[in-house]
């Protein structure tokens, strides 16, 4: 029964980083696409905050081959517990990206004809995944010689794109095709249309709104309780002692819930006890299937994430508005062909929130096209049902 369960958690659960659901849904067999993991490093980097972090390291991996004036590079960003293996494979045969299904030789993102980027971003939540590469409170401070913990610099979205804009210029790229990301992925295309218009050529943002409102900041703070609420946590100086992994695998079952759509949950999971021989109404420790899922699931994620890096990912959210400044200046600033794709089902970003900023983008005079992905998913309707949308990404790509 233990290992059922485990097998479940991972099958449903690792779809917010999401290559075993990519697996599951990816289209016949074709060749594999092998990427290899390669590493951009930048000596210093100040932040939108003012400070600076010496020894900056992230993970990137490519696809595809450069133009004669480099302008065929899709920037990939990814989501809040993703990394940069959006597609391919590190080995045949290996789990695929968790976008395998929309891009490679041939897919919605041919990379016959486009040179396909995708970066880790700062304080990435895999620490533990040795195909993620990333600076943050996990990693060294080259003036202590210790762990950051929370003396690192709190970061914004704005930041990730600022690194991943270093990246792009160190490839010798000036002008990005397009930028397409998924979640915390979308709030960084928006960003880089409002932060450095001239530099991107479309975007097409996937399950998110422009701005982190009220309700997502709420949201957000509830994924981050748990964590703060583990006496291991110590307020982030834990680094060579137990970590807070209790925490954290609550804050992971809470963003899986979160995540997905009340109906999967009920149709998947339905009021089944996790063990048939032990019925939740005889003691308060016999649980529910769902219960039991939520559990593994969060256990199995929190084996290779860092709490604190969660929380600065949590904050980065929190604080993000397109371009920084006020909503309307940033959506303002876009000028570039923007194509969003949402779940009307969505719980994170909500069909209102999305609305509200196709709105205002289309207001500036920008063109805006707007397609529902369908799917039992909920928010993960992004990664898990993106493939029936090909077709359009590959229209407005090459339009």
């Amino acid at each position: 029964m233990v290992s059922r369960r485990i097998v479940l958690a991972v099958a449903l659960a690792t779809a917010l980083s999401a290559p075993a659901l990519a697996q599951q849904l990816a289209p016949p067999a074709v060749p594999d696409l092998i990427v290899q993991k390669q590493v951009f490093d930048m000596p210093s980097y100040t932040t939108l905050g003012g400070q600076t972090i010496r020894n900056v390291r992230v993970g990137y991996q490519t696809a595809g081959t450069l133009n004669a004036d480099r302008s065929n590079a899709i920037l990939i960003t990814h989501f809040f517990s993703g990394n940069s293996h959006a597609f391919g494979r590190f080995a045949p045969g290996g789990p695929p990206g968790y976008w395998d299904a929309i891009i490679g030789p041939g897919k919605a993102i041919d990379t016959n004809r486009f040179f396909v980027i995708s970066v880790d971003t700062l304080v990435n939540l895999n620490t533990g995944d040795p195909n993620t590469t990333t600076t943050g409170p996990a990693t060294t401070n080259p003036d202590t010689g210790r762990p950051w913990g929370m003396a690192f610099p709190v970061v914004q979205i704005g930041d990730f794109v600022n690194v991943q804009k270093a990246l792009v210029e160190s490839l010798g790229i000036r002008r990005l095709h397009a930028v397409m990301g998924a979640s915390m992925g979308a709030l960084q295309a928006y960003d880089w249309a409002a932060r450095h218009p001239d530099m991107v050529g479309r975007i097409v943002p996937v399950i998110a709104a422009a701005e982190a409102d009220a309700f997502l900041i709420g949201w957000l703070d509830l994924w981050a309780a748990p964590i703060r609420l583990d006496p291991n946590w110590n307020n982030g100086d834990y680094y060579g002692r137990e970590p807070p992994n209790r925490g954290l695998a609550t804050s992971l079952a809470l963003v899986t819930m979160h995540a997905l759509h009340a109906d999967f949950i009920n149709a998947t999971f339905g009021r089944q006890p996790a063990d048939p021989a032990r019925d939740p109404a005889a003691a308060l420790d016999n649980r529910f299937r769902v219960q039991q899922f939520l559990a593994d699931a969060g256990a199995a994620r929190a084996r290779v994430s860092d709490a604190n890096h969660f929380l600065y990912l949590v904050k980065a959210n929190q604080l993000f508005v397109a371009g920084g400044g006020t909503g309307a200046e940033g959506l303002a600033r876009i000028r570039a062909p923007t194509l969003l794709l949402y779940a009307p089902t969505d719980l994170v970003f909500l069909e209102s929130a999305v609305e509200r900023t196709r709105a205002a983008i289309a207001a500036g005079g920008t063109r805006v096209e707007a397609h529902r992905i369908e799917g039992p998913r909920g928010h993960l309707n992004g990664i898990a049902h993106i493939a029936p949308l090909g077709p359009r990404i590959t229209a407005f790509l090459t339009q």
